[in-house]
């Protein structure tokens, strides 16, 4: 089995990390686990110096907007340690940018939070998770936090 986990360091995408994590999953099952930045964010990466290891990249100024990326495959390396996770990172829309990742790497399910980064930030890209809910030809899991459920936003 497939499964596409879009992730952006929120609360929904932290619950969604949790949920794949939990559940047990057939053998051989791969996760891939997907982090989309925006244009201006990825070309400020590339133009830091390049350290040594993958751990030091993280280390760096500008780096620490995708930490939560390696934390959710060190949670998937304890919490999942059956599952192949491969960690991969894009550059461009959120909702296209996973699309675009599903379309090549055909997942048989894709798994992203509720909510993304905030109302302001939604209102100007749209709703990420309904875009891949709506346009996906896999199955889609939308996952809330547990701050969402308690709240009944929707």
């Amino acid at each position: 089995m497939r499964i596409l986990l879009a992730i952006d360091g929120s609360p929904s995408s932290d619950a969604a990390v949790d949920e794949v994590c939990r559940r047990p999953w057939p053998a051989g099952t791969e996760v891939r686990v997907l982090t989309v930045l925006f244009p201006e964010e990825f070309n400020r990466l590339r133009e830091a110096p390049h350290p040594a290891t993958f751990d030091d990249i993280f280390e760096q100024s500008g780096w620490k907007t995708v930490r939560f990326m390696v934390d959710a495959v060190t949670k998937f390396e304890q919490r999942a340690p059956d599952l192949s996770v491969t960690p991969v990172l894009m550059e461009g829309r959120p909702k296209d940018a996973i699309l675009d990742y599903d379309e090549n790497w055909c997942s048989d399910l894709i798994v992203v939070g509720s909510h993304g980064y905030g109302k302001i930030r939604h209102f100007f890209l749209g709703s990420v998770s309904l875009a891949i809910a709506l346009n996906a030809p896999c199955s889609v899991e939308i996952v809330r936090s547990p701050s969402e459920r308690l709240r009944g936003e929707g």
